[in-house]
């Protein structure tokens, strides 16, 4: 037999640790006897059953839904005026009725019900508990996208790190972690609200990351507040997590400077973003109409001597002295990747030994 007074004390217990309304909890557990009730008892898969756990009475409902029809065809869905007898009294045809089958399921089954149920309940409880924080995470998260959230390092396991989001438990996956970062439990870190996926038949998804570019302009916007008031803008980010970022910023106002105001003085705006990623190297190179001037920047720390365009194939030749060379081009081609990715442009790198006038 199914211990009621137990499944409500448990019930209880889950609702407080995991925040769900047990209202929602008793719905799985009833939804998981269902299926265990067509599993094993039910000779009519396509019945429709419904069952009620009465925590007043502390029993077990288990109804069967019926259509009234002269001549059954469907025995599952369907049952006649002749099989109803006396209790056909009052109906009409195509009347939907529920039969109470209580007495005999607990008579058949009795004291194996409630261990099939439980066994069959189970898994669907887990998963059926697993959506339902899903849906609340979802819940919390889904007027965020494209935001930025601070939350503190609960615990980390098999490559996860899980954080604590207004006491709610939301896993930062490893593919959206930076393998500079070293989490421990309370610390605290940025995150990116980058993903907010809800469809049909699935439960919802949201992916948080230290990985995306767009993590970086909205980490200086909280150390630099004129990029909330558009005195100062990110026009572009490009980023190798943990290695290297390359930003374009601009201003509308010509008595701004733009890179110092991200830079901070003495440093202190972009060390603290710095800090923040795992001091990832950050080159913020202003935005001009310049493309020249631009490319000559973007190649930093590299000293561009001159540089030539060829708009038509969005393709320039920049010329570097032999000894700079490596520092343009960068580990592996990083820097000029990241500067051509930057600019728009395809970058080619020619050494001269003796500087050639622009």
């Amino acid at each position: 037999m199914l211990d009621l007074k137990a499944i409500e004390a448990w019930i209880k217990m889950i609702a407080k640790e995991k925040q769900i309304e047990e209202s929602k909890i008793k719905e799985i557990i009833e939804s998981a006897l269902k299926t265990a009730y067509k599993k094993d008892y039910s000779q009519h898969k396509d019945e429709v059953v419904n069952v009620n756990l009465n925590f007043e009475t502390y029993k077990i409902d288990i109804e069967v839904e019926k259509t009234i029809v002269k001549e059954v065809e469907n025995p599952g869905l369907e049952i006649s005026f002749e099989e109803l007898g006396d209790d056909a009294e009052g109906f009409s045809e195509w009347d939907i009725i529920e039969l109470d089958v209580t007495d005999e399921v607990m008579k058949d089954w009795g004291e194996s019900f409630g261990r099939i149920a439980s066994q069959a309940a189970r898994q669907v409880i887990i998963q059926k508990l697993g959506d339902t924080e899903k849906e609340k995470i979802y819940d919390l998260f889904k007027d965020k996208q494209g935001q930025l959230v601070h939350v503190k390092v609960e615990m980390v396991e098999w490559g996860k790190v899980i954080f604590d989001y207004q006491w709610n438990q939301v896993i930062l996956p490893k593919s959206e972690q930076v393998s500079r970062d070293s989490y421990s439990p309370q610390q605290r870190y940025f995150l990116y609200v980058a993903e907010i996926i809800k469809e049909e038949n699935t439960p919802p998804r949201v992916v948080l990351s230290r990985k995306r570019k767009e993590l970086i302009p909205l980490i200086f916007a909280e150390h630099a507040p004129e990029i909330d008031e558009w005195v100062v803008e990110i026009d572009r980010v490009v980023r190798v997590p943990w290695v290297k970022t390359k930003m374009l910023v601009s201003s509308a106002f010509p008595e701004i400077d733009p890179v110092g105001t991200l830079i901070g003085q003495k440093g202190i705006r972009v060390k603290a973003v710095m800090d923040e990623i795992g001091w990832e190297k950050i080159d913020i190179i202003p935005n001009s109409s310049d493309v020249a001037l631009v490319i000559k920047k973007s190649l930093s720390p590299a000293t561009v001597i001159s540089v030539d365009v060829n708009e038509e194939d969005d393709e320039v030749t920049a010329y570097i002295q032999e000894w700079d060379r490596a520092r343009a081009v960068g580990k592996n081609g990083l820097n000029v990747n990241l500067a051509s990715q930057l600019t728009g442009y395809r970058i080619n790198i020619e050494e001269v030994k003796e500087e050639k006038v622009a």
